[in-house]
Protein backbone atom coordinates (compact mmCIF):
# COMPACT_ATOMS: atom_id res chain seq x y z
CA UNK A 1 0.00 0.00 0.00
CA UNK A 2 1.02 3.27 -0.59
CA UNK A 3 0.05 7.42 0.22
CA UNK A 4 0.87 10.58 -1.08
CA UNK A 5 1.23 13.58 0.81
CA UNK A 6 -2.32 15.36 0.55
CA UNK A 7 -4.41 16.25 3.75
CA UNK A 8 -7.92 15.52 3.63
CA UNK A 9 -10.50 17.03 5.51
CA UNK A 10 -13.82 15.30 5.91
CA UNK A 11 -15.68 11.86 6.31
CA UNK A 12 -16.33 10.78 2.96
CA UNK A 13 -13.63 8.66 0.66
CA UNK A 14 -13.89 8.48 -2.82
CA UNK A 15 -12.84 5.24 -5.05
CA UNK A 16 -10.76 5.96 -7.38
CA UNK A 17 -9.25 3.56 -10.45
CA UNK A 18 -9.46 2.11 -13.47
CA UNK A 19 -12.47 0.16 -15.11
CA UNK A 20 -12.83 -3.84 -13.39
CA UNK A 21 -10.67 -2.26 -10.20
CA UNK A 22 -13.92 -3.34 -8.01
CA UNK A 23 -14.45 0.21 -7.15
CA UNK A 24 -18.22 -0.46 -6.34
CA UNK A 25 -18.51 -3.86 -5.31
CA UNK A 26 -15.86 -2.82 -2.58
CA UNK A 27 -17.26 0.20 -2.04
CA UNK A 28 -20.68 -0.77 -1.05
CA UNK A 29 -18.72 -3.34 1.24
CA UNK A 30 -16.58 -0.49 2.77
CA UNK A 31 -19.75 1.36 3.34
CA UNK A 32 -20.86 -1.80 5.61
CA UNK A 33 -17.54 -1.74 7.27
CA UNK A 34 -18.48 2.02 8.22
CA UNK A 35 -22.04 2.15 8.69
CA UNK A 36 -21.80 4.90 6.09
CA UNK A 37 -24.18 5.58 2.57
CA UNK A 38 -22.57 4.33 -0.68
CA UNK A 39 -23.02 6.43 -4.03
CA UNK A 40 -22.03 5.00 -7.49
CA UNK A 41 -20.76 8.31 -8.88
CA UNK A 42 -21.54 7.17 -12.19
CA UNK A 43 -24.89 5.83 -12.00
CA UNK A 44 -25.78 8.97 -9.67
CA UNK A 45 -25.01 10.87 -13.06
CA UNK A 46 -26.73 8.71 -15.75
CA UNK A 47 -30.23 9.49 -13.09
CA UNK A 48 -29.43 13.01 -12.68
CA UNK A 49 -28.78 12.91 -16.58
CA UNK A 50 -32.03 10.48 -17.60
CA UNK A 51 -29.51 9.28 -20.05
CA UNK A 52 -27.12 6.29 -20.18
CA UNK A 53 -23.55 7.36 -20.14
CA UNK A 54 -22.86 6.29 -23.68
CA UNK A 55 -26.16 8.40 -24.98
CA UNK A 56 -24.72 11.37 -23.24
CA UNK A 57 -21.19 11.01 -25.32
CA UNK A 58 -23.04 10.33 -28.53
CA UNK A 59 -25.87 13.62 -28.41
CA UNK A 60 -23.42 15.76 -26.18
CA UNK A 61 -20.11 14.76 -26.38
CA UNK A 62 -17.06 14.30 -23.59
CA UNK A 63 -17.21 17.92 -22.41
CA UNK A 64 -20.87 17.56 -21.38
CA UNK A 65 -20.46 14.31 -19.72
CA UNK A 66 -17.28 15.70 -17.54
CA UNK A 67 -19.32 18.71 -16.79
CA UNK A 68 -22.13 16.37 -15.47
CA UNK A 69 -19.81 14.50 -13.51
CA UNK A 70 -18.21 17.73 -11.51
CA UNK A 71 -21.36 18.23 -10.47
CA UNK A 72 -21.97 15.53 -9.86
CA UNK A 73 -19.32 14.79 -7.30
CA UNK A 74 -19.54 18.34 -5.78
CA UNK A 75 -22.71 17.09 -4.59
CA UNK A 76 -21.02 14.53 -3.53
CA UNK A 77 -18.30 16.11 -1.47
CA UNK A 78 -20.97 18.23 0.17
CA UNK A 79 -22.45 14.98 2.32
CA UNK A 80 -20.97 13.91 5.02
CA UNK A 81 -20.11 9.78 5.89
CA UNK A 82 -20.28 8.35 2.69
CA UNK A 83 -18.09 5.89 0.54
CA UNK A 84 -18.53 7.01 -3.46
CA UNK A 85 -17.49 4.99 -6.36
CA UNK A 86 -15.76 7.31 -9.04
CA UNK A 87 -15.83 7.08 -12.63
CA UNK A 88 -12.64 5.67 -14.40
CA UNK A 89 -11.91 8.86 -15.49
CA UNK A 90 -12.84 10.96 -12.89
CA UNK A 91 -9.05 11.39 -11.39
CA UNK A 92 -7.98 12.71 -14.72
CA UNK A 93 -10.02 15.83 -14.70
CA UNK A 94 -8.32 18.92 -12.43
CA UNK A 95 -11.24 20.25 -11.33
CA UNK A 96 -13.23 16.40 -10.20
CA UNK A 97 -9.68 15.55 -8.57
CA UNK A 98 -9.07 18.81 -6.70
CA UNK A 99 -12.89 18.60 -5.12
CA UNK A 100 -12.37 14.94 -4.04
CA UNK A 101 -8.44 15.50 -2.49
CA UNK A 102 -9.46 18.39 -0.61
CA UNK A 103 -13.11 16.66 0.67
CA UNK A 104 -11.92 13.34 1.88
CA UNK A 105 -9.18 10.03 1.71
CA UNK A 106 -8.96 9.02 -1.98
CA UNK A 107 -8.18 5.53 -2.42
CA UNK A 108 -7.06 4.66 -6.02
CA UNK A 109 -7.86 0.31 -6.16
CA UNK A 110 -5.05 -0.73 -8.36
CA UNK A 111 -4.47 -4.21 -10.39
CA UNK A 112 -2.63 -5.00 -13.40
CA UNK A 113 -4.20 -4.37 -17.03
CA UNK A 114 -4.27 -8.49 -17.34
CA UNK A 115 -6.00 -8.71 -13.98
CA UNK A 116 -8.50 -5.74 -15.11
CA UNK A 117 -9.35 -7.23 -18.36
CA UNK A 118 -9.78 -10.67 -16.74
CA UNK A 119 -13.18 -8.93 -14.73
CA UNK A 120 -13.81 -7.12 -17.90
CA UNK A 121 -14.25 -10.16 -19.80
CA UNK A 122 -16.16 -12.03 -16.82
CA UNK A 123 -18.88 -9.60 -16.10
CA UNK A 124 -21.64 -8.49 -18.16
CA UNK A 125 -22.54 -4.97 -18.68
CA UNK A 126 -26.30 -4.50 -18.30
CA UNK A 127 -27.64 -1.49 -20.79
CA UNK A 128 -27.11 1.99 -19.27
CA UNK A 129 -24.85 0.67 -16.63
CA UNK A 130 -22.14 2.84 -15.45
CA UNK A 131 -19.05 1.24 -17.59
CA UNK A 132 -21.13 0.84 -20.72
CA UNK A 133 -19.06 4.12 -22.09
CA UNK A 134 -15.54 2.60 -21.14
CA UNK A 135 -15.92 -1.13 -21.66
CA UNK A 136 -16.64 -1.25 -25.42
CA UNK A 137 -13.46 0.42 -25.79
CA UNK A 138 -11.42 -1.84 -24.00
CA UNK A 139 -13.21 -4.91 -25.78
CA UNK A 140 -12.41 -2.94 -28.84
CA UNK A 141 -8.10 -3.22 -27.76
CA UNK A 142 -8.29 -5.75 -25.74
CA UNK A 143 -4.97 -5.71 -23.23
CA UNK A 144 -2.85 -3.19 -25.16
CA UNK A 145 -6.23 -0.93 -25.30
CA UNK A 146 -5.85 -1.33 -21.31
CA UNK A 147 -2.46 -1.10 -21.45
CA UNK A 148 -2.43 2.39 -23.28
CA UNK A 149 -5.66 3.53 -21.30
CA UNK A 150 -4.50 2.92 -17.88
CA UNK A 151 -0.70 4.25 -18.74
CA UNK A 152 -2.61 7.05 -20.05
CA UNK A 153 -4.35 7.77 -16.04
CA UNK A 154 -2.09 6.41 -13.77
CA UNK A 155 -0.09 9.72 -13.03
CA UNK A 156 -3.23 10.84 -11.60
CA UNK A 157 -4.09 7.70 -9.78
CA UNK A 158 -1.20 8.15 -7.88
CA UNK A 159 -2.24 11.70 -6.38
CA UNK A 160 -4.41 9.20 -4.09
CA UNK A 161 -3.93 8.98 -0.85
CA UNK A 162 -3.89 5.97 -0.50
CA UNK A 163 -3.45 3.15 -3.23
CA UNK A 164 -4.66 -0.35 -2.41
CA UNK A 165 -3.65 -3.07 -5.07
CA UNK A 166 -6.17 -5.51 -5.77
CA UNK A 167 -4.27 -8.27 -7.98
CA UNK A 168 -4.37 -10.97 -5.02
CA UNK A 169 -7.36 -9.32 -2.58
CA UNK A 170 -10.90 -10.44 -3.09
CA UNK A 171 -13.42 -7.88 -2.29
CA UNK A 172 -13.72 -8.25 2.00
CA UNK A 173 -10.22 -8.16 1.41
CA UNK A 174 -10.01 -4.96 -0.44
CA UNK A 175 -12.56 -3.60 1.64
CA UNK A 176 -10.47 -3.90 4.57
CA UNK A 177 -7.60 -2.18 3.59
CA UNK A 178 -9.87 0.81 2.28
CA UNK A 179 -10.93 0.67 5.98
CA UNK A 180 -7.92 0.46 7.36
CA UNK A 181 -6.49 3.42 5.26
CA UNK A 182 -9.34 5.59 6.87
CA UNK A 183 -8.59 4.87 10.25
CA UNK A 184 -4.83 5.72 9.45
CA UNK A 185 -5.43 8.52 7.84
CA UNK A 186 -8.72 9.91 8.65
CA UNK A 187 -9.85 13.09 9.91
CA UNK A 188 -9.68 14.15 13.15
CA UNK A 189 -11.78 12.15 15.47
CA UNK A 190 -14.97 14.56 16.11
CA UNK A 191 -14.83 13.28 19.83
CA UNK A 192 -10.85 14.17 20.57
CA UNK A 193 -12.17 17.26 22.33
CA UNK A 194 -14.84 15.46 24.04
CA UNK A 195 -15.01 16.52 28.10
CA UNK A 196 -16.20 12.97 28.59
CA UNK A 197 -13.83 11.05 26.27
CA UNK A 198 -11.36 8.71 28.46
CA UNK A 199 -9.97 6.84 25.43
CA UNK A 200 -9.94 5.98 21.95
CA UNK A 201 -9.71 1.99 20.84
CA UNK A 202 -8.10 1.69 17.53
CA UNK A 203 -9.02 -1.95 15.93
CA UNK A 204 -8.38 -2.94 12.07
CA UNK A 205 -11.83 -2.00 10.85
CA UNK A 206 -12.19 1.67 12.86
CA UNK A 207 -11.68 3.62 15.94
CA UNK A 208 -13.99 4.13 18.42
CA UNK A 209 -14.61 6.54 21.19
CA UNK A 210 -15.41 5.53 25.34
CA UNK A 211 -17.25 8.32 26.99
CA UNK A 212 -17.25 8.05 30.78
CA UNK A 213 -19.11 11.08 33.27
CA UNK A 214 -21.67 11.36 36.17
CA UNK A 215 -25.16 11.92 35.39
CA UNK A 216 -24.68 12.25 31.71
CA UNK A 217 -27.00 9.56 30.22
CA UNK A 218 -30.21 11.48 29.09
CA UNK A 219 -28.59 15.38 28.42
CA UNK A 220 -24.90 13.85 26.71
CA UNK A 221 -25.88 10.55 24.84
CA UNK A 222 -27.86 11.69 21.80
CA UNK A 223 -25.26 14.06 20.60
CA UNK A 224 -22.28 11.49 21.17
CA UNK A 225 -24.82 9.21 18.80
CA UNK A 226 -24.89 12.05 16.59
CA UNK A 227 -21.10 12.90 16.47
CA UNK A 228 -20.05 9.42 16.27
CA UNK A 229 -22.64 8.85 13.03
CA UNK A 230 -25.40 6.93 14.39
CA UNK A 231 -27.99 9.17 13.78
CA UNK A 232 -28.92 8.34 9.72
CA UNK A 233 -30.98 5.29 10.60
CA UNK A 234 -33.45 4.27 13.36
CA UNK A 235 -32.29 2.88 16.86
CA UNK A 236 -33.28 -0.45 18.72
CA UNK A 237 -32.84 -0.12 22.30
CA UNK A 238 -31.97 -3.61 23.80
CA UNK A 239 -32.21 -3.80 27.81
CA UNK A 240 -33.58 -5.65 30.67
CA UNK A 241 -36.57 -5.45 33.55
CA UNK A 242 -34.48 -4.16 36.03
CA UNK A 243 -32.34 -1.10 33.80
CA UNK A 244 -35.40 0.12 31.77
CA UNK A 245 -36.45 2.74 34.65
CA UNK A 246 -35.04 4.93 34.16
CA UNK A 247 -31.72 3.76 32.12
CA UNK A 248 -33.35 2.82 28.72
CA UNK A 249 -36.12 5.01 29.32
CA UNK A 250 -33.25 7.66 29.40
CA UNK A 251 -32.07 6.66 26.21
CA UNK A 252 -34.79 6.90 25.01
CA UNK A 253 -36.21 10.16 25.84
CA UNK A 254 -33.01 11.52 24.65
CA UNK A 255 -33.02 10.28 20.92
CA UNK A 256 -36.84 11.44 21.09
CA UNK A 257 -36.15 14.34 21.48
CA UNK A 258 -33.44 14.28 18.55
CA UNK A 259 -35.95 13.50 16.43
CA UNK A 260 -34.77 9.60 15.79
CA UNK A 261 -37.02 6.83 15.26
CA UNK A 262 -36.56 3.82 17.60
CA UNK A 263 -37.87 0.44 19.35
CA UNK A 264 -37.40 -1.58 22.29
CA UNK A 265 -36.69 -4.99 22.89
CA UNK A 266 -36.57 -5.82 26.88
CA UNK A 267 -35.63 -9.41 28.54
CA UNK A 268 -35.76 -10.88 32.07
CA UNK A 269 -31.94 -10.11 34.03
CA UNK A 270 -29.77 -13.06 34.81
CA UNK A 271 -26.97 -15.12 32.71
CA UNK A 272 -29.05 -17.44 31.74
CA UNK A 273 -31.20 -15.31 29.10
CA UNK A 274 -27.76 -14.94 27.47
CA UNK A 275 -28.73 -17.92 24.97
CA UNK A 276 -29.05 -18.52 21.45
CA UNK A 277 -32.58 -19.18 22.49
CA UNK A 278 -33.24 -15.29 23.39
CA UNK A 279 -31.03 -14.50 20.07
CA UNK A 280 -33.76 -16.36 18.24
CA UNK A 281 -36.22 -14.09 19.86
CA UNK A 282 -34.68 -10.85 19.15
CA UNK A 283 -33.61 -11.72 15.48
CA UNK A 284 -36.96 -12.53 14.56
CA UNK A 285 -38.33 -8.95 16.71
CA UNK A 286 -35.52 -7.08 14.21
CA UNK A 287 -36.57 -8.76 11.15
CA UNK A 288 -40.52 -7.77 11.57
CA UNK A 289 -39.55 -4.11 11.68
CA UNK A 290 -37.21 -4.69 8.66
CA UNK A 291 -33.90 -3.89 10.74
CA UNK A 292 -31.12 -2.34 8.11
CA UNK A 293 -27.04 -2.47 8.59
CA UNK A 294 -27.45 1.57 8.88
CA UNK A 295 -29.54 0.82 12.13
CA UNK A 296 -28.09 0.61 15.41
CA UNK A 297 -28.81 -1.49 18.23
CA UNK A 298 -28.41 0.48 22.02
CA UNK A 299 -27.48 -1.94 24.69
CA UNK A 300 -28.14 -0.59 27.81
CA UNK A 301 -27.44 -2.25 31.08
CA UNK A 302 -24.85 -4.92 32.13
CA UNK A 303 -22.42 -7.41 31.31
CA UNK A 304 -25.65 -9.96 29.65
CA UNK A 305 -27.32 -7.34 27.83
CA UNK A 306 -24.49 -6.03 26.41
CA UNK A 307 -22.91 -9.62 25.24
CA UNK A 308 -26.04 -10.62 23.73
CA UNK A 309 -27.09 -7.14 21.79
CA UNK A 310 -23.39 -7.55 20.61
CA UNK A 311 -23.42 -10.97 18.87
CA UNK A 312 -26.87 -10.49 17.87
CA UNK A 313 -25.70 -6.52 15.83
CA UNK A 314 -22.35 -8.93 14.72
CA UNK A 315 -24.40 -11.55 13.24
CA UNK A 316 -28.34 -10.43 11.82
CA UNK A 317 -27.21 -8.75 7.96
CA UNK A 318 -23.58 -10.34 8.90
CA UNK A 319 -23.64 -6.84 10.95
CA UNK A 320 -25.43 -4.28 12.12
CA UNK A 321 -23.75 -0.82 14.50
CA UNK A 322 -24.35 -1.22 18.16
CA UNK A 323 -24.06 1.35 20.98
CA UNK A 324 -22.70 -0.12 24.35
CA UNK A 325 -24.63 1.76 27.81
CA UNK A 326 -22.97 -0.41 30.03
CA UNK A 327 -24.97 0.60 33.57
CA UNK A 328 -23.27 -1.84 36.01
CA UNK A 329 -19.19 -1.65 37.10
CA UNK A 330 -18.21 -4.66 35.52
CA UNK A 331 -19.86 -3.41 32.14
CA UNK A 332 -18.32 -0.18 32.30
CA UNK A 333 -14.62 -1.02 33.14
CA UNK A 334 -14.72 -4.10 30.93
CA UNK A 335 -17.27 -6.42 29.00
CA UNK A 336 -18.79 -3.03 27.22
CA UNK A 337 -15.40 -2.42 25.55
CA UNK A 338 -12.97 -4.98 23.02
CA UNK A 339 -15.82 -5.95 20.58
CA UNK A 340 -15.65 -8.84 22.62
CA UNK A 341 -19.73 -10.58 22.08
CA UNK A 342 -21.14 -13.81 23.30
CA UNK A 343 -23.87 -16.28 24.45
CA UNK A 344 -23.72 -19.22 26.71
CA UNK A 345 -24.17 -22.82 26.15
CA UNK A 346 -24.61 -25.38 28.79
CA UNK A 347 -21.31 -26.33 28.34
CA UNK A 348 -19.67 -23.55 29.26
CA UNK A 349 -20.05 -19.55 29.27
CA UNK A 350 -19.39 -17.39 26.04
CA UNK A 351 -18.82 -20.32 23.99
CA UNK A 352 -20.96 -18.92 20.84
CA UNK A 353 -19.69 -15.40 19.73
CA UNK A 354 -18.27 -12.73 17.38
CA UNK A 355 -15.68 -10.11 17.49
CA UNK A 356 -17.80 -7.04 16.46
CA UNK A 357 -17.08 -3.41 17.91
CA UNK A 358 -19.43 -0.93 19.27
CA UNK A 359 -19.84 2.54 17.22
CA UNK A 360 -19.03 4.05 20.87
CA UNK A 361 -19.13 3.28 24.53
CA UNK A 362 -21.04 5.68 26.82
CA UNK A 363 -21.10 4.94 30.76
CA UNK A 364 -22.58 7.18 33.12
CA UNK A 365 -21.37 5.96 35.92
CA UNK A 366 -24.09 7.57 38.15
CA UNK A 367 -25.99 4.68 37.34
CA UNK A 368 -23.96 2.39 40.10
CA UNK A 369 -25.65 4.68 43.31
CA UNK A 370 -28.73 2.30 41.90
CA UNK A 371 -26.82 -1.34 41.87
CA UNK A 372 -27.70 -3.65 44.67
CA UNK A 373 -25.20 -3.86 47.02
CA UNK A 374 -23.86 -7.41 45.91
CA UNK A 375 -23.89 -6.61 42.08
CA UNK A 376 -21.96 -3.44 42.80
CA UNK A 377 -19.52 -5.64 45.13
CA UNK A 378 -18.84 -7.73 42.50
CA UNK A 379 -17.96 -5.20 40.09
CA UNK A 380 -14.92 -4.50 41.74
CA UNK A 381 -13.25 -7.61 41.06
CA UNK A 382 -11.93 -6.75 37.22
CA UNK A 383 -11.51 -2.84 38.41
CA UNK A 384 -8.88 -4.74 40.95
CA UNK A 385 -8.05 -7.66 38.20
CA UNK A 386 -7.04 -4.36 36.09
CA UNK A 387 -4.94 -2.56 38.27
CA UNK A 388 -2.80 -6.00 39.87
CA UNK A 389 -2.08 -7.52 36.55
CA UNK A 390 -1.63 -3.87 34.23
CA UNK A 391 -1.37 -0.69 36.74
CA UNK A 392 -0.06 -0.27 40.16
CA UNK A 393 -0.78 3.26 40.50
CA UNK A 394 -4.44 1.88 40.17
CA UNK A 395 -3.24 -0.66 43.27
CA UNK A 396 -2.05 2.80 44.63
CA UNK A 397 -5.31 4.18 44.35
CA UNK A 398 -7.64 1.27 45.52
CA UNK A 399 -5.81 1.25 48.63
CA UNK A 400 -5.54 4.67 49.60
CA UNK A 401 -8.67 5.91 48.74
CA UNK A 402 -11.08 2.44 49.33
CA UNK A 403 -13.63 4.58 51.77
CA UNK A 404 -14.40 7.19 48.92
CA UNK A 405 -14.73 4.59 45.86
CA UNK A 406 -16.69 2.00 47.64
CA UNK A 407 -18.96 5.48 49.09
CA UNK A 408 -19.41 6.51 45.19
CA UNK A 409 -17.84 9.43 45.53
CA UNK A 410 -18.67 11.46 41.86
CA UNK A 411 -15.70 12.73 41.18
CA UNK A 412 -13.29 9.95 42.41
CA UNK A 413 -15.09 7.19 40.83
CA UNK A 414 -15.63 8.39 37.72
CA UNK A 415 -11.64 9.18 37.24
CA UNK A 416 -11.48 5.19 38.27
CA UNK A 417 -13.88 3.95 35.73
CA UNK A 418 -12.60 5.99 32.89
CA UNK A 419 -8.95 5.03 33.79
CA UNK A 420 -9.79 1.18 33.96
CA UNK A 421 -11.61 2.39 30.81
CA UNK A 422 -8.72 3.65 29.11
CA UNK A 423 -6.24 0.40 30.23
CA UNK A 424 -9.20 -1.99 28.97
CA UNK A 425 -8.53 0.08 25.35
CA UNK A 426 -5.06 0.30 25.46
CA UNK A 427 -4.39 -3.31 25.79
CA UNK A 428 -7.27 -4.13 22.87
CA UNK A 429 -5.88 -2.05 20.60
CA UNK A 430 -2.63 -3.71 20.97
CA UNK A 431 -3.89 -6.71 20.72
CA UNK A 432 -7.30 -6.74 19.12
CA UNK A 433 -7.87 -10.66 18.60
CA UNK A 434 -5.44 -12.17 21.41
CA UNK A 435 -3.33 -12.89 18.66
CA UNK A 436 -0.34 -11.57 20.57
CA UNK A 437 -0.87 -12.86 23.93
CA UNK A 438 -0.90 -8.91 25.39
CA UNK A 439 -4.98 -9.44 25.72
CA UNK A 440 -4.53 -12.30 27.40
CA UNK A 441 -3.47 -11.09 30.01
CA UNK A 442 -7.08 -9.72 30.81
CA UNK A 443 -8.23 -12.92 31.68
CA UNK A 444 -6.14 -12.70 35.32
CA UNK A 445 -8.43 -14.50 37.66
CA UNK A 446 -10.14 -16.10 34.96
CA UNK A 447 -9.21 -19.47 34.57
CA UNK A 448 -10.50 -20.71 37.72
CA UNK A 449 -12.75 -18.21 38.24
CA UNK A 450 -14.56 -19.36 35.05
CA UNK A 451 -14.57 -23.09 35.57
CA UNK A 452 -15.70 -22.40 39.24
CA UNK A 453 -19.15 -20.28 37.92
CA UNK A 454 -19.57 -23.15 35.15
CA UNK A 455 -19.40 -25.78 37.99
CA UNK A 456 -22.09 -23.93 39.86
CA UNK A 457 -24.45 -23.80 37.08
CA UNK A 458 -24.25 -19.88 36.57
CA UNK A 459 -25.94 -18.75 38.94
CA UNK A 460 -24.59 -19.73 42.35
CA UNK A 461 -21.45 -16.56 42.08
CA UNK A 462 -22.01 -13.46 39.90
CA UNK A 463 -19.12 -13.38 37.84
CA UNK A 464 -16.48 -11.05 39.56
CA UNK A 465 -17.15 -13.39 42.50
CA UNK A 466 -15.81 -16.02 40.78
CA UNK A 467 -13.33 -13.68 38.86
CA UNK A 468 -12.00 -12.85 42.83
CA UNK A 469 -11.83 -16.32 43.74
CA UNK A 470 -10.04 -17.25 40.52
CA UNK A 471 -7.18 -14.02 41.34
CA UNK A 472 -6.76 -15.65 44.88
CA UNK A 473 -5.69 -19.15 43.31
CA UNK A 474 -4.04 -17.44 40.19
CA UNK A 475 -2.11 -15.75 42.71
CA UNK A 476 -1.32 -18.71 45.02
CA UNK A 477 -0.52 -20.66 41.71
CA UNK A 478 2.20 -17.76 40.45
CA UNK A 479 3.77 -17.93 43.95
CA UNK A 480 3.39 -22.13 43.96
CA UNK A 481 5.25 -21.90 40.64
CA UNK A 482 7.90 -19.62 41.93
CA UNK A 483 6.51 -16.15 39.59
CA UNK A 484 4.46 -14.26 41.88
CA UNK A 485 6.04 -12.64 45.17
CA UNK A 486 4.24 -14.08 48.31
CA UNK A 487 4.48 -10.38 49.36
CA UNK A 488 1.72 -9.65 46.40
CA UNK A 489 -0.50 -12.53 46.85
CA UNK A 490 -0.75 -11.15 50.41
CA UNK A 491 -1.24 -7.62 49.31
CA UNK A 492 -3.97 -8.92 46.70
CA UNK A 493 -5.39 -10.76 49.58
CA UNK A 494 -5.90 -7.64 51.80
CA UNK A 495 -7.42 -5.53 48.66
CA UNK A 496 -9.86 -8.21 47.79
CA UNK A 497 -11.20 -8.17 51.37
CA UNK A 498 -11.12 -4.32 51.79
CA UNK A 499 -13.30 -4.69 48.66
CA UNK A 500 -15.52 -7.44 50.26
CA UNK A 501 -14.94 -9.87 47.54
CA UNK A 502 -14.72 -13.57 48.58
CA UNK A 503 -11.02 -15.52 48.37
CA UNK A 504 -12.66 -19.29 48.46
CA UNK A 505 -15.60 -21.31 47.28
CA UNK A 506 -18.05 -23.73 48.19
CA UNK A 507 -20.80 -25.83 47.11
CA UNK A 508 -19.02 -27.40 44.61
CA UNK A 509 -16.54 -29.65 43.49
CA UNK A 510 -13.44 -29.11 43.03
CA UNK A 511 -13.28 -31.79 40.46
CA UNK A 512 -16.25 -30.65 38.91
CA UNK A 513 -14.50 -26.61 38.48
CA UNK A 514 -11.33 -28.92 37.16
CA UNK A 515 -13.64 -30.29 34.43
CA UNK A 516 -15.16 -27.02 33.47
CA UNK A 517 -11.78 -25.24 33.15
CA UNK A 518 -10.72 -27.71 30.31
CA UNK A 519 -13.79 -27.08 28.47
CA UNK A 520 -12.99 -23.16 28.86
CA UNK A 521 -12.66 -21.16 25.27
CA UNK A 522 -8.71 -20.39 26.31
CA UNK A 523 -7.66 -24.49 26.65
CA UNK A 524 -5.31 -25.30 23.68
CA UNK A 525 -4.27 -28.78 22.35
CA UNK A 526 -6.50 -29.91 26.10
CA UNK A 527 -3.76 -27.37 27.91
CA UNK A 528 -4.53 -24.13 30.11
CA UNK A 529 -2.45 -21.31 29.64
CA UNK A 530 -2.59 -19.18 33.10
CA UNK A 531 -1.78 -15.42 33.45
CA UNK A 532 0.49 -15.16 36.73
CA UNK A 533 1.50 -12.17 38.43
CA UNK A 534 5.34 -11.28 38.32
CA UNK A 535 4.90 -8.19 40.16
CA UNK A 536 1.95 -5.80 41.52
CA UNK A 537 0.80 -4.25 38.09
CA UNK A 538 2.63 -6.44 35.71
CA UNK A 539 1.80 -10.29 35.07
CA UNK A 540 2.67 -13.09 32.17
CA UNK A 541 1.41 -15.68 30.04
CA UNK A 542 2.84 -19.06 31.50
CA UNK A 543 2.07 -22.01 29.48
CA UNK A 544 4.65 -24.58 31.34
CA UNK A 545 2.46 -24.59 34.55
CA UNK A 546 2.52 -28.89 35.82
CA UNK A 547 -1.54 -29.18 35.65
CA UNK A 548 -0.71 -31.15 39.58
CA UNK A 549 0.43 -27.89 40.42
CA UNK A 550 -3.10 -25.87 39.28
CA UNK A 551 -5.14 -28.76 40.31
CA UNK A 552 -3.85 -28.43 43.92
CA UNK A 553 -4.04 -24.46 43.95
CA UNK A 554 -8.16 -25.38 42.73
CA UNK A 555 -8.51 -27.83 45.65
CA UNK A 556 -7.09 -25.44 48.37
CA UNK A 557 -9.65 -22.78 47.30
CA UNK A 558 -12.48 -24.51 48.21
CA UNK A 559 -13.73 -23.62 51.61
Amino acid sequence: MSSAPHQHRGPRIFLAGFSGSGKSAVGRRVAGLLGWDFVDADEALVAQAGRPIDRIFAEDGEDAFRSLERQVIAGLAARERIVVSTGGGAMVQDSCRSLMLDAGLVVTLDARPETLLARLSAVPVPDGAAETMVRPMVAGGGLARVESLKRERQWAYALAHWTVPTDSLNVEQAAFEVARAWRRLGAPHTWEADPLLAATVTVEQAAYPLFVGWDVLEDGFAQRLAACGGTNGRAFIISDTHVVHPYARAVQHALHRAGMEMGMFTIPPGEERKTLATAQVLYEWLAERRVERRDVLIAVGGGVVGDLAGFVAATMLRGVRVVQVPTSLTAMVDSSIGGKTAVDLPAGKNLVGAFHHPLFVFADVAALKTLPERVLTEGWAEALKHGMALDAGLVDTYEREADRLLGLDPELTTEVVARNAAVKGRIVTEDERETSGRRMLLNYGHTMGHGIEAAAGFHHYLHGEAVAIGMTGAARLGAAHGVTPEHVVARQAALLERYGLPNAYAGVESEAAWEAMGRDKKAAAGRLSWVLLEEVGRAGVYRDVPAELAERALRELRA
